[in-house]
């Protein structure tokens, strides 16, 4: 079963507030749940405390579908770790949420509007195996408390090509889950598909998110930083770019996927309205999904 929800940060995006500083959080939730979302991913503007979250989800009828959780197991050890991020974990398995997404932060060049996306920082192979073990390590103790860990291979990160993802997979246990994330992936280079086949089984968790080929090319020869591609437009929800949906949804069918499928489409709304944009993105994954044969939840 199929469960469609949405990233709040086509209306609010935390990396760039000035950019929807028209916009609400909770005209984002009304938004997502009159086009027909059934859930929604943390934002960093929603309430923090377990509670006061579950109330703010439940006025707006819409669940928490995952969330982005900041890593940084790359310099603190493992039980420096848990720690930094047990109240999410505790506040996600309470709210029944389906993963942490999970990316490391602690160098990552994502958030820095002076440093070129092409700058990111790399890990050789052996290194990304290292951090794999250690990954498989913390998601074990999250599957432990109830909650699966999804890694987000993410721009401007130490998992951004397809082959870091390779790496990252190889090195881990199977308690590692992965983020599939179909924008991000092209972006870094990747084959969206080779790697939906290999690492199907892993798969605990989907981004649907589409990209504008020209503005990346943009970024990629003209060395600009990774906010600079998401102000230009680099990023769009599916059916607005060139990656080809039908397919991934098909995929998505053969291996069975059985979760969430969210848009994550941050863009400048002054040029793409959220509320369009996230209602194209919407009947676009319905569309592909009705004719790949994949049951779509209604409600929850």
């Amino acid at each position: 079963m199929i469960k469609i929800g949405i990233s709040p940060i086509a209306w609010q995006n935390d990396d760039l507030p000035d950019l929807t500083a028209a916009y609400t959080m909770e005209q984002a939730l009304k938004e997502s749940r009159e086009i027909g979302y059934l859930g929604v991913e943390r934002g960093q503007r929603m309430p923090h405390d377990t509670e006061g979250l579950r109330a703010y989800l439940d006025r707006y009828d819409i669940a928490l579908c995952g969330g982005w959780c900041s890593g940084n197991l790359l310099v603190n050890d493992l039980e420096a770790e848990k720690a930094a991020i047990r109240q999410q974990v505790a506040q996600f398995v309470a709210l029944g949420a389906p993963c942490i997404v999970y990316a490391e932060c602690s160098n990552t060049v994502q958030g820095r509007i002076d440093v070129p996306v092409n700058d990111r920082p790399k890990l050789s192979r052996d290194e990304v195996l290292a951090y794999g073990a250690r990954l498989g390590e913390l998601a074990r103790w999250c599957a432990d408390q109830g909650m699966p860990l999804a890694y987000h291979h993410h721009m401007g990160s130490i998992i951004e090509a397809e082959e870091d993802v390779n790496w990252l997979m190889e090195g881990s246990s199977d308690d590692a889950r992965l983020c599939f994330d179909t924008g991000h992936l092209l972006f870094g280079g990747g084959d969206v598909l080779a790697t939906l086949d290999r690492w199907g089984d892993r798969v605990h968790h989907v981004h649907f998110k589409d990209i504008r080929p020209d503005v990346v090319a943009d970024v990629r020869t003209n060395n600009r930083s990774f906010l600079d591609a998401v102000i230009a437009g680099a990023f769009t929800v599916p059916g607005d770019g060139c990656i080809d949906f039908q397919a991934v949804a098909n995929h998505l069918k053969a291996l069975g996927y059985d979760g969430w499928i969210v848009v994550e489409a941050e863009q400048d709304p002054a040029k793409a309205a959220p509320f369009a944009y996230s209602k194209l993105g919407y009947h676009h994954i319905l569309d592909v999904c009705h004719k790949a044969g994949l049951e779509i939840a209604e409600r929850l």
